[in-house]
Formats: structure tokens, C-alpha cells, sequence
């Protein structure tokens, strides 16, 4: 198991950035990949960002490219998500989460690919 604590959070107005955190502890020489997930609320949990822990290959979903950047720091077992330009629609829970599973883009892209999952940080964008 993969313990995994999101920070960062909070409320902005449009146009502004933040940076989430997400420190990962326990097993973490079996992580393949970890990824950032948002669920708004009456929405499902949809994929923002993944990345390979090793390689550091990286995917994003089409609305956040641009303007989001997810990175790693391998020495430190931390997760980062840079947010700018952030608009109203990216309000959302955001979870960091990790997988221990050899896997294609498409299914490091899919919540049921993750075997640990952070508590959540809640984002707010204002207009």
C-alpha cells in the first residue's frame, strides 16, 4: 500500500494559479505511475494528469492542456500539479493517486486503473 496526502488547495479567482502537492509514503518503490483526478460536485471522477514515476512520460486531459503541468520528485516521493489560468469549470475535489500496474495511456486515464488514492484537496475558482 501507497499512503498518499494532497495540500495545496484553496480558493482563487479566475485567471489565477495554484500548485497541489501530494506526498506519497509507504511503498512507493512499486509505484508505476501516479495521476491527478477532480470530481465536481454531481459529476463524475475524470483523469486530469498522469505520469510515469520512472520515465516521466506524461498524458493530460484536453481541457487542461496548456495551462496545467503535473511533475514528480522522485527523491522526495512528491507529486506536484501546477494550475494556472484556472478558470470556474476547474472547481472540483482534486485527488492525487497512485498505481502499481504496467499500462497503457489509455487505462493510466481510468480511476479504476489506481490502487491508493489521496484524501482530497478542495479547489475553487471564483468569476
Amino acid at each position: 500500500q501507497v499512503q498518499l496526502v494532497e495540500s495545496g488547495g484553496g480558493l482563487v479567482q479566475a485567471g489565477d494559479s495554484l500548485r497541489l502537492s501530494c506526498a506519497a509514503s509507504g511503498r512507493t518503490f512499486r509505484i508505476y505511475a501516479m495521476g491527478w483526478f477532480r470530481q465536481a460536485p454531481g459529476k463524475e471522477r475524470e483523469c486530469v494528469a498522469g505520469i510515469r514515476w520512472s520515465g516521466g512520460s506524461t498524458l493530460y486531459a484536453d481541457s487542461v492542456k496548456g495551462r496545467f503541468t503535473i511533475y514528480r520528485d522522485i527523491a522526495q516521493n512528491s507529486l506536484y500539479l501546477q494550475m494556472n489560468s484556472l478558470k470556474p469549470e476547474d472547481t472540483a475535489v482534486y485527488y492525487c493517486a497512485a498505481t502499481e500496474t504496467y499500462n497503457t495511456d489509455y487505462y493510466l486515464s481510468r480511476e479504476r486503473t489506481y490502487d491508493d488514492w489521496g484524501q482530497g484537496t478542495q479547489v475553487t475558482v471564483s468569476s
